[in-house]
Formats: C-alpha cells, sequence, structure tokens
C-alpha cells in the first residue's frame, strides 16, 4: 500500500504510478510496465491497468483527471465493440483518509479519486502480432483472418458523413506538416516540404472523390489506429483493440484510411507480400476499388503519423539508446511517407494457362512486386465467378454456372474490374484461364485503351503435373477436376502471341523466370 503525501499540491500523478509499480498493489504479483507516448500500461497476475499520462499534444489532451477519466471511458465504449472481453471497466487509484492510496472502482468508492485506468484482462505480451510478426508467424492464413476480422468490423460501424472527407483529411496532413517543420534537426526541411508539396497536389486531386466516398457511407467510426501492436492473437482469433477514444475525428475516417495504417506497418516491416494479401482478401470481401485512388495519399498520412510519434517517443527517453533508435525510426517514416506519394505507374498482367499450371499462386506471388503500395489487385475468374453466384469461395457451383454466357459474362466482370483498378493508379494481376483468342486480345485491347503496359504470360504443364495439383487443392476457389484438366488438354487454343513458361517445374522457379521477363 502506497502512502500519500500531506502536500495537497503535490502531483498526483506519480503518486499513481508508484501505487500501480508496487508489487503489494497487486497482492503480491510481479509487475511490468509498457510504456508509450501517451500511456503507461501496468501488467499485473491476470489484470493489465492502463493509466493515461498528463500530457497535452496537439492531437491528444489528458491534461486533467477528469479528461483522462472521460478518455477512460471512451476507451472501453469504443473498444468493446471489438474485444468486449479484454476491456472489464473503468477502475481508479483513491487516497483514502488515512492516506493511503487504493483501487476505487469505477465510483472511486473508500476515498478521493487521484487518477483513472482502463482496466483490462491481462493477454501475453508475445500473441501482440507485431510480436508475431517479429518472430515471422505471420503467414498467409493469419492475414485472411485479420482483413475477415477488419472487414466485418468496418462493415457493422456506425456510418459517420457527417466526418471525414477532403476537409478531416487536410487537417490531417497540415497537422503532420506543422509537427514535422516543428523538429528541422530532426527531419530534414527539404524531405518535409517535398512531402508538403506531394500532398497537397494529392489533396487537391482527390478532394471531390473523398467527398462522394463520404456521402456513399465509407467514412464511420473506426479503430483509428489499426497497426500490428493494437491487434492481438487469442487462440487462432485476430482481436482489435485499443482504438482511438482521444479525439473522435481521428477515428471518424474513411475505411481505407483506416486499413491504410496497418497497411503502412506491414511495409514499414518489410512484409509487403503479406501487405498485398490483406488488401487483395479485403478487396475481394467488400469490392471497394474506389479505395485505390486515395490509397497512396492515406498511406503517406499514416507513416508521417508514425515519424511524429516515434520523434516525441524520442523526446521522453533524452541521451538513452532508445533516443537514437527512435530518432532512425522517425527519419525513415518520412521518407516511408514521401516514397508513398511517388508510386510506379500502373501496369496490367494476365496470366493464363489451363486448370492446374499454377496461375494463381504466381499470380498472388507476382502482385507484391508490380505497381503502387503495397502492389498490384489480382482479379481471379474462379473467385469473381462464385460471387456472381452469391456463394461462399470454396463452395461448389453446379455445371450451368460454367457455360459460355455465364464465362463471358465472368470474364466481362474482370475486364470491368481492371479497368476500374488501372484508371486508380494501381496495377491489376488477372488470373484466368484465357483459353480462348478473343479472350486474350479483350486483355490487351483494355491495357491500350489504358494507356498502360501489358504483359501476357501463358503457363504450360503437362496433363499428369495438371491433375496431380488438381488433386491437391484444399480450400480453393477452383472448381477444376481431372475430368475438365482432360477436357482442356485437348483445347485449341488458336495463336498464342503471350510469353510462354514452363510451369511444370517448382514454383518457384517458375516465379523467378516471370519476373525477370516482366523487369
Amino acid at each position: 500500500m502506497q502512502h500519500a503525501s500531506s502536500d495537497p499540491t503535490q502531483d498526483p500523478m506519480p503518486l499513481a504510478v508508484a501505487f500501480l509499480a508496487d508489487p503489494a498493489s497487486h497482492g503480491g504479483a510481479a509487475v511490468e510496465r509498457v510504456e508509450t507516448h501517451a500511456a503507461i500500461v501496468f501488467l499485473a497476475g491476470e489484470r493489465a491497468y492502463k493509466l493515461k499520462r498528463a500530457v497535452r499534444y496537439p492531437y491528444l489532451d489528458y491534461s486533467t483527471v477528469a479528461r483522462r477519466r472521460a478518455a477512460c471511458l471512451e476507451e472501453l465504449r469504443l473498444n468493446r465493440r471489438t474485444a468486449p472481453s479484454l476491456y472489464l471497466g473503468l477502475e481508479s487509484v483513491v487516497r483514502r483518509a488515512d492516506g493511503a492510496l487504493a483501487f476505487g472502482g469505477e465510483d472511486a468508492a473508500g476515498g478521493t479519486a487521484l487518477d483513472w485506468l482502463v482496466a483490462m484482462r491481462r493477454f501475453p505480451q508475445d500473441a501482440l502480432l507485431d510480436r508475431v510478426a517479429e518472430r515471422g508467424g505471420l503467414d498467409d492464413e493469419l492475414i485472411r483472418k485479420l482483413a475477415d476480422a477488419v472487414t466485418v468490423f468496418h462493415k457493422v460501424a456506425e456510418p459517420r458523413p457527417d466526418g471525414g472527407g477532403a476537409v478531416a483529411m487536410r487537417e490531417v496532413v497540415d497537422g503532420n506538416i506543422a509537427e514535422l517543420r516543428a523538429r528541422p534537426s530532426l527531419f530534414p526541411p527539404e524531405d518535409v516540404e517535398s512531402l508538403a508539396r506531394k500532398s497537397a497536389a494529392a489533396l487537391e486531386r482527390l478532394t471531390p472523390l473523398l467527398e462522394e466516398r463520404r456521402r456513399d457511407g465509407f467514412v464511420r467510426h473506426c479503430h483509428g489506429d489499426l497497426h500490428l501492436r493494437n491487434i492481438v492473437l487469442l487462440g487462432d482469433k485476430p482481436v482489435l483493440f485499443d482504438g482511438i477514444e482521444f479525439d473522435e475525428r481521428l477515428a471518424v475516417i474513411d475505411v481505407a484510411y483506416d486499413l491504410a495504417f496497418l497497411l503502412m506497418d506491414l511495409e514499414r516491416r518489410r512484409l509487403r507480400p503479406l501487405a498485398n494479401a490483406f488488401l487483395n482478401r479485403s478487396l475481394d470481401a467488400t469490392e471497394d476499388y474506389g479505395a485505390l485512388a486515395p490509397l497512396p495519399l492515406f498511406l503517406s498520412a499514416r507513416a508521417a503519423i508514425r515519424a511524429k510519434i516515434a520523434a516525441t517517443t524520442a523526446a521522453l527517453r533524452p541521451g538513452e539508446d532508445a533516443e537514437r533508435r527512435s530518432e532512425e525510426e522517425a527519419q525513415a517514416y518520412l521518407k516511408q511517407a514521401v516514397a508513398a506519394l511517388e508510386p510506379p505507374p500502373p501496369r496490367l498482367v494476365a496470366i493464363g494457362g489451363l486448370s492446374g499450371t499454377g496461375k494463381t499462386r504466381l499470380a498472388r506471388a507476382l502482385a507484391p512486386s508490380l505497381g503502387a503500395s503495397p502492389g498490384a489487385v489480382v482479379l481471379r475468374s474462379d473467385a469473381l465467378r462464385k460471387r456472381l453466384f452469391g456463394v461462399g469461395e470454396t463452395e461448389r457451383l453446379p455445371a450451368d454456372a460454367y457455360t459460355p454466357a455465364v464465362t463471358e459474362r465472368v470474364y466481362a466482370g474482370l475486364l470491368e474490374r481492371a479497368r476500374t483498378v488501372l484508371a486508380a493508379g494501381h496495377a491489376v494481376v488477372l488470373d484466368a484461364v484465357h483459353a480462348r483468342p478473343e479472350e486474350r486480345t479483350a486483355v490487351a485491347r483494355l491495357a491500350a485503351d489504358a494507356g498502360v503496359r501489358f504483359d501476357g504470360i501463358w503457363l504450360d504443364a503437362p496433363l499428369g503435373t495438371r491433375i496431380d495439383r488438381i488433386a491437391a487443392r484444399r480450400g480453393d476457389a477452383s472448381d477444376a477436376t481431372e475430368e475438365v484438366a482432360k477436357r482442356q488438354d485437348v483445347y485449341d487454343l488458336g495463336p498464342l502471341e503471350w510469353l510462354r513458361t514452363n510451369a511444370g517445374r517448382d514454383a518457384g522457379e517458375t516465379l523467378v523466370a516471370a519476373l525477370e521477363r516482366l523487369v
């Protein structure tokens, strides 16, 4: 039990920190501390207590006890949307009549509240997705689960057409630039001014689209701080927590801006293939291709936010190695923010081949290396056919879903979506058999009309190899069978002008050969 000073003018924050750091306050359990620029979390036994720092930043104000209490209540309300099992309730540190400090619950019972806390159920720190990523445990399956969880959250989040849009995005960008300019010794002025110019140009170009998305329901009360450290793996389920509560303007945002933080974080960790898989899984579920045009601006703004936060973190530890690491991190984020607004031009790559030649594997492997961050949008005929019939990706369709008329509709849908993605400035990889010459001609014509580079790659593999691969598939959108493979083997493909590649070998070798041709 920590005893307080009798001096009523003494700052209560250090008293609350000392109380929470004392094992005696937790029945003797060892206490671990996790510190950020805005909070200190005390881990003890089966509980975690989050104490908000008495700080005021341009984007956050926890400077009074009343503000901190209000922020705790809002944090509980918002984060119970995604993590109800983690957020237990409001807690307080109180000064009792005898001067001793104690927990006082949500009503500060038994004393006078010194400060307020969010009480949470403790989880292993190794379950945080940033830790999972550091040890190489973040894989395609987990990314798919994460994308699905975020998609569901955004779908049910409250629409807020009164927020977001171009005005809100301009405030974010202007705030970032002002804070970066305030630290010329850390952030090279020429880089900051480059970011300012490119951001302003992007905002001017995108204003009509941002406003259209706001009106159309894409601005919702989102998470607001969606990076790997704010996602925890509970069992095999990724759970979002620690969303922004201190200023709803930072969370009432375009859903694509919410996604952008996670995509930027994965890119920063050199995990672009996973970022690409996340984006494509999300787009498969939502078909929100309108999100792609503002995505570079969103990624840039997110990186700039992390730059200024890293700078703030560095200032909390002057003279320590942590200060130097945070400063280096801040500068790297600034470079990432500038680079996001310098995307390569869009391009179109089509992968063709009979069933079992490895089109989907190659398409997904190529996508991260093509176009703007985090890589190309993969449009797959098998997946689109399932969506057109309103069934799950792995649910088998009847034979009448594969008539020539339906297949023509599927290919037309692929081209329509590809046209939208290219117009948004992003690369596309089309994954379909493309057995008919007119199908291949239509793809090349689309690229020409869009004024983008086109590459067609045709995969060849022996029938026996294709049959073996089809038999080995599990949980895949393709309905191809051995009988389908045999029927396709006698197709008259007509003249093939695409680059033919031996796909009967190891998938890695096929990828290398394809990449060499796409340079």
